[in-house]
């Protein structure tokens, strides 16, 4: 009988937690191409399936690479109190003003995602199709992890109030279970970025002033279900997963209105306007001529069952 448990319980694993999660990450990469001009997307498109097929890489090399995980978030109230004015937005600045271990300890999302704009647009420069899709793809990764509020956020997890879970509620459960029946996903035409900086500082803010809301509903939530309601066991790939039950995600997503929607939404805009901006700043080179089909680059797949650093699970 023993045996028969412990096996048992091997098979009741937690479902890792890649960003938004691998359904909206690649959600949020597919459908930003539709925003972009006839230009691009006579190369976007070709391509879409690479796009979203690694649209999760940066999540996984979070597993190996152990100056990934940073790149993902920023605790920014770390840095005092909003709109936090004294936290440079430039990266240099933040160097003087910080040590390089700060600004990696507490993570540095909204200045590296400004420095792969700059890496995109070289590589429309130089009219490298693998480049563009490899850093198309990661960009739109970021972005859509600059839009979640548990990212710009300390308490990422609830592990300060108690929540643990909470991240992959909001950001993977949700939308697995209620994008594709419910959201409207509909986003404008791509639109050119000023100031890149100022762009990217704003959306941060935006979901660091979400974050309370995120983990207060939750708990409001939380207390009018029991235990026994609140998880589920579902079969996944063979494997018995406890979950968050359906009707406690349905009720967490109710109680947020349409908040996880609007951030979704949000994100592919954002990476539409990503990948426009770049194309734009690097003289809007013809695209039509690129190879197609450069997904055959593999992509990654992490053999540690942990990621390094920040656990988000």
């Amino acid at each position: 009988m023993h045996y028969i448990f412990l096996a048992f319980c091997l098979h009741l694993i937690a479902i890792p937690v890649y960003g938004w999660g691998f359904f909206a990450h690649q959600r949020i990469n597919r459908l930003a191409v539709f925003s972009l001009p006839p230009e691009m997307l006579v190369f976007y498109k070709p391509n879409i399936e690479y796009l979203s097929t690694h649209a999760t890489d940066a999540d996984k090399r979070r597993y190996i690479i152990p100056e990934e995980g940073p790149r993902h978030y920023i605790d920014i109230d770390h840095y005092g109190q909003a709109p936090f004015a004294e936290l440079p937005r430039s990266w240099q600045e933040a160097l003087l003003k910080y040590t390089a271990d700060t600004l990696q300890t507490y993570g540095i999302l909204p200045w590296y995602l400004t420095q792969m704009l700059t890496r995109l647009t070289q590589a429309f420069k130089d009219r490298d199709a693998d480049r563009i899709m490899r850093l198309s793809a990661d960009i739109g990764h970021y972005a859509g992890d600059a839009h979640v509020p548990l990212h710009a956020c300390s308490n990422h997890n609830g592990q300060l109030t108690g929540q643990q879970g909470i991240h992959g509620l909001w950001e993977s459960r949700i939308p697995e279970l209620m994008a594709d029946r419910t959201f409207h996903y509909f986003s404008a035409k791509a639109c050119y970025i000023k100031d890149i900086n100022t762009y990217t500082w704003q959306i941060v803010l935006e979901s660091a002033a979400a974050a309370d809301t995120v983990l207060q509903q939750e708990k409001s939530v939380s207390e009018s279900f029991s235990s026994g309601r609140k998880f589920a066991y579902e079969k996944r790939n063979g494997k018995l997963i406890r979950n968050y039950a359906t009707a406690y995600a349905k009720a967490y997503h109710g109680a947020l209105g349409d908040m996880v929607e609007r951030r979704m939404r949000a994100a592919i805009s954002a990476t539409a306007n990503y990948w426009y901006t770049a194309w734009v700043n690097a003289g809007m080179p013809m695209l039509h001529d690129l190879k197609k089909g450069v997904s055959t680059q593999a992509p990654v797949h992490p053999t540690p069952e942990r990621m390094i650093g920040r656990q988000e699970a």
